[in-house]
Formats: structure tokens, C-alpha cells, sequence
């Protein structure tokens, strides 16, 4: 069997295992689209309020964004490791010619599938309950890369995760102390003007920050932010991406071949 194929057959067996569980497929669409009605339509934002929601209902589109891209692949690859791991999966795989890196891929295009419909509604909600003001242009369509190489970049970081933890309750605890911290601290719901100014490099060293910084350039007609912000879309795209290739390759390796 070609690259190609050994990737697909992987890629529809993850697909269909994905959607037998109903739960994780609930969850996955409703725990974002629960935040966008909690924050945008009840809590509601405040402009010129000052503290957290002080800026228009548009600044806060990459968090909820984000919340897709970073929380389903830490927590799917890394439980998927870990059930693998468990079901002496990974000792079958070692027989046959699929490597770490395919294995890894066909379980990326999965996420891929499932976070950008999952993204495309929390767009389509995000518009229409909260009345957020998108600027409608050619350049809105980088959004479908940055999610893809967001997601890629988050399935190489699941994928380590799932490394070195022992358990499938030790992968959520883990993908949850890592994602948590970074989706209020990488430039999403909190304002870079409400950290203090010695945590600004720290924020600049967060992977999603990049991701954050570049969706607002394409979706809010006056961002701000600090640090790196003023690298536009395109600078911030070119980071995610250099991130992410060494994401991938780090978490290629570390997808077991055999316990």
C-alpha cells in the first residue's frame, strides 16, 4: 500500500472511531458555542467599561477561536495515544508499514475535518447573536489556514502529552493545566493592557499568541495588542506555521511504536 493510502485507511478508521463516540462529538461543537452564549450574550461586553469585555464583541472572535483549535487536539490525540497505549494498539501498528508521522497525519486531517466545521459555527454564532463586526474581504479567507496550521500545531503538542502521560485521565489533566493557562494568557480574552508589563515577554512566547494576533488582524478593523502584534496577519501566519512544522516533527517522534 502507497503513503497515500496507508494514510487514508488510517484517516477513515480514526473518522468513524471519532464518531461512534457520541459524547466527544457532543461536546466537541457544544462547549465552544456554550462560551459564545455565556460571554457574548449573557456576561455581553462593555466597550470603553475598562477591565475583562471592555472591547468590542469582534476582539473576542480569535478566543472563542481558539478555544477549538487548542482544547480538541491537546485532549483527542492525547486520549487517543493513551487508548492506543492501553489496548496494546501501537504494538500492531510496528508490524505493519504505517509510521509515526502518517499516524500522527491521519489523525490531524481528522481534527482538521471536525475543528473547522466546529470553527465555521462559532464564526456564523459569534455574528449573529453577539452583532459582531467583521470587515468582509478577500483577506478573511486566511482564516482557513490558520486554523488548519493551528490545529496541526496543537496535534504534535496532544501528541507529547499523550507521551508522557500514563493514563487517559492523566492526558485530560494534562491537556487541561497546558490549554487553560494559554487561552487566557495569549492575547484571546484578556487584553495585553491588563498584564502586568514584566508577563508581556511570556505572552509572546505562547504559540497561540500568534494564532490570536493574526485572526484579529483579519477580523477586527482596529487591533491592539502589544509586543509582536503589529506583524499583521501574514508575519503572524509565517510564525504559527515554523511553529507548528517543529510541533508536528517533535510530536511525530513521540507517538509510541511499541511499550
Amino acid at each position: 500500500m502507497s503513503r497515500v493510502g496507508r494514510v487514508r485507511a488510517e484517516t477513515v478508521a480514526a473518522g468513524r472511531s471519532f464518531l461512534r463516540r457520541r459524547t466527544a462529538v457532543f461536546f466537541t461543537f457544544f462547549f465552544p458555542l456554550l462560551l459564545v452564549l455565556i460571554f457574548g450574550v449573557l456576561v455581553r461586553t462593555q466597550p470603553g467599561g475598562g477591565g475583562l469585555f471592555a472591547q468590542p464583541d469582534a476582539y473576542y472572535l480569535p478566543g472563542y477561536l481558539a478555544t477549538v483549535v487548542l482544547f480538541t487536539p491537546l485532549s483527542r490525540v492525547g486520549s487517543e495515544i493513551a487508548r492506543h497505549r492501553d489496548g496494546h494498539r501501537f504494538e500492531k501498528l510496528a508490524t505493519t508499514p504505517l509510521t509515526r508521522g502518517e499516524w500522527l497525519l491521519a489523525h490531524t486531517l481528522v481534527n482538521v475535518g471536525v475543528i473547522g466545521v466546529a470553527s465555521l459555527l462559532v464564526f456564523a454564532l459569534v455574528t449573529l447573536v453577539t452583532g459582531a463586526s467583521i470587515p468582509i474581504t478577500a483577506d478573511l479567507l486566511l482564516l482557513v489556514p490558520f486554523v488548519v496550521v493551528g490545529v496541526v500545531l496543537f496535534c504534535g503538542v496532544g501528541s507529547m502529552l499523550g507521551r508522557v502521560s500514563d493514563t487517559q485521565d492523566g492526558v485530560i489533566a494534562a491537556s487541561n493545566s497546558v490549554a487553560l493557562p494559554l487561552l487566557f494568557l495569549s492575547d484571546t480574552f484578556v487584553p495585553p493592557a491588563l498584564l502586568p508589563d514584566w508577563f508581556l515577554p511570556v505572552v509572546n512566547l505562547s504559540p497561540l499568541t500568534y494564532f490570536s494576533r493574526g485572526v484579529r488582524a483579519l477580523t477586527f478593523e482596529t487591533p491592539t495588542g502589544a509586543g509582536l502584534a503589529g506583524l499583521g496577519a501574514a508575519g503572524n501566519l509565517a510564525i504559527l506555521t515554523a511553529l507548528a512544522l517543529v510541533a508536528f516533527g517533535v510530536g511525530a517522534a513521540a507517538v509510541p511504536r511499541g511499550e
